[in-house]
């Protein structure tokens, strides 16, 4: 009985979590194409999408008595042929949603060789969020973004490619994927991105470590030293051209954790990374 009991909690977890609704970001269908059809479009689980032809979002608000206007666009990983949107989204926008921060999940649209089409789908959705500020409670001067993995890469290219209307506040880059060079990339992420037959221009606008602004936001970078998935040098070479241009950052390594735990309960250091990302958080108001 117990059993039984068990299993429809987390059948009634798992149905909640799904519930969410999802909305177009563009409600008259993309202005461009990215080569993939609806029928491309695969639920590979509950909560993993491969190979959208459309973006679409998730607004995750906090309750009036705990919102501080602060909003973060959430942008999941999966190698740019999909988007894990629980543990990297879903969990992530109800915490930050429990310490008074809106969440918005953006399921980008995948490139599938145009490599343009994400970064379009982030400016976007800053565009969308700061319009309907005064509607969710935002401070739309408060606005940053955060990613993990591929979407960290995304984030990271958001964090230095931008306009007056979509330059992030901050940003949160977990286990990026950073830069394209050939000794440190993940390769899946960047054929996905730019084609296996890339030149020497892409590789090298694509790496965002190669990219940063005197005027790129202050950025969070949070891996562990043993992901042999995503190599830490990564994130360090991001942090590395932050500290070049005298931009505020922080770094955090942990010993273990490998890669892609997300906001998963089992990550051995989840205490140590939400404190410290709490705390930062508080710190740019």
């Amino acid at each position: 009985m117990k059993t039984f009991i068990t299993s429809l909690f987390m059948l009634f977890i798992s149905l909640s979590l799904s519930a969410q609704t999802w909305l177009p970001l563009y409600p008259n269908g993309a202005p461009d194409s990215n080569g993939l059809e609806e029928s491309d479009k695969k639920q590979i689980d509950d909560f993993r999408l491969d190979w959208a032809s459309e973006a679409d979002y998730a607004v995750y608000l906090p309750e009036k008595s705990k919102a501080t206007g602060q909003a973060i666009i959430i942008l999941p990983g999966g190698g740019y042929s999909g988007v894990a949107y629980n543990h990297e989204g879903i969990q992530v926008a109800k915490w930050l949603n429990a310490n008074g921060i809106a969440g918005i999940i953006v399921r980008y649209r995948m490139p599938n060789g145009h490599y343009e089409i994400p970064l379009e789908d982030v400016h976007a959705a800053f565009r969308l969020v700061r319009q309907n500020a005064a509607k969710w409670g935002i401070d739309p001067n408060n606005l940053g973004v955060m990613g993990f993995s591929a979407g960290g890469h995304l984030a990271s290219t958001a964090d230095v490619y931008f306009d007056d209307e979509t330059r992030p506040d901050f940003a949160v880059l977990i286990y990026p994927v950073i830069s394209f060079q050939e000794k440190i990339t993940h390769h899946g992420s960047r054929n996905n991105l730019i084609g296996p037959e890339y030149n020497a221009e892409l590789v090298d606008r694509y790496s965002t470590e190669l990219n940063v602004k005197d005027n790129t936001p202050p950025t969070f970078i949070a891996l562990s030293d043993d992901d042999k998935v995503v190599v830490p040098a990564n994130g360090v070479a991001f942090y590395s051209a932050l500290k070049e241009k005298d931009i505020p950052g922080e770094l955090h390594i942990y010993p273990t954790g490998g890669h892609g735990w997300g906001w998963n309960e089992d990550f051995i250091y989840k205490d140590e990374v939400r404190t410290s990302l709490l705390r930062w958080l508080k710190s740019l108001k």
